[in-house]
């Protein structure tokens, strides 16, 4: 396995009784990448995210991440090797202000949880207060969690699944309830760092004006089946996903909005 790559996923396959929600799933994600991974609803999207990150575990097929098969690893266990994730929902503490949100991440991190009944103001807090710079919420380190506005929230989560110094970051559509400006500052955000840190990115995501605008790569499932994969010009200039989709749904409308602004090149894979 080049050294560059992180996460190799082969044959993935999950059925939910005669259902097979995942069917052969395979791909690879380098260091430093941002893929995004769409499709319509029930395509199966969140189930491969669920196996990868060990909310369930596969019928068939293999995870490897840096190097190692993670494939029905707890987890738990799989985030303290380095894979992080955010979800469609932001999960913050509003009673708690920014920092503090911050430091209870780095707390599991460090594994000392069971400090919790210590003063948390104490515990991390230089380094929370580092990951808030890097992601532009320093200046609102003290302020209650609650006065922040909803991307605020979304990228101070950003800060959190950093806390955890993660290798590899799932993202589940995480640009979901924000507007398109807000949209496009938190995927730059996050490509920026993760190019930065070296970390791979996968991500679902509804908004094809965002995975057009930021992800090197992009793969496209069916039906539990991945039926197309490539640059975001090899995508839209893929006949097999435009007779999947033109004429409904919002990746038709992405796709046709992506190809006005910006006619299909041909561009080689990486």
């Amino acid at each position: 396995m080049p050294m560059s790559e992180l996460l190799q996923v082969q044959g993935l396959r999950k059925a939910f009784g005669g259902v097979q929600a995942v069917d052969g799933v395979g791909f690879a994600l380098a260091a430093g990448e941002l893929l995004a991974l769409i499709g319509p609803n029930g395509a199966g999207k969140s189930t491969c995210f669920n196996m990868i990150n060990g909310q369930l575990a596969p019928d068939a097929g293999s995870v490897r991440f840096a190097g190692r098969e993670i494939s029905g690893w707890r987890a738990r266990d799989i985030w303290r090797l380095g894979v992080g994730r955010t979800f469609q929902v932001a999960a913050t503490w509003a009673s708690m202000t920014v920092v503090e949100n911050v430091q209870i991440a780095l707390l599991s991190h460090h594994r000392q949880l069971y400090r919790f009944w210590a003063r948390a103001a104490k515990l991390h807090r230089d380094e929370a207060l580092e990951l808030l710079g890097a992601v532009g919420l320093r200046a609102r380190a003290d302020e209650p969690c609650s006065t922040l506005a909803y991307g605020d929230v979304k990228t101070l989560e950003l800060a959190i699944a950093l806390a955890s110094r993660p290798k590899l970051l799932l993202m589940d559509e995480p640009t979901a309830g924000m507007a398109p400006g807000e949209r496009n500052a938190l995927m730059q955000l996050t490509g920026d760092l993760a190019r930065k840190r070296g970390i791979g990115v996968l991500f679902t995501e509804h908004s094809m004006d965002v995975v057009f605008a930021h992800a090197d790569r992009i793969l496209v499932l069916a039906r539990g089946r991945l039926i197309a994969h490539g640059t975001p010009a090899e995508i839209r200039a893929n006949e097999q996903v435009r007779e999947v989709y033109f004429g409904s749904g919002r990746i038709a409308q992405g796709l046709r909005r992506a190809g006005e602004r910006d006619a299909p090149a041909a561009v080689p894979s990486r």
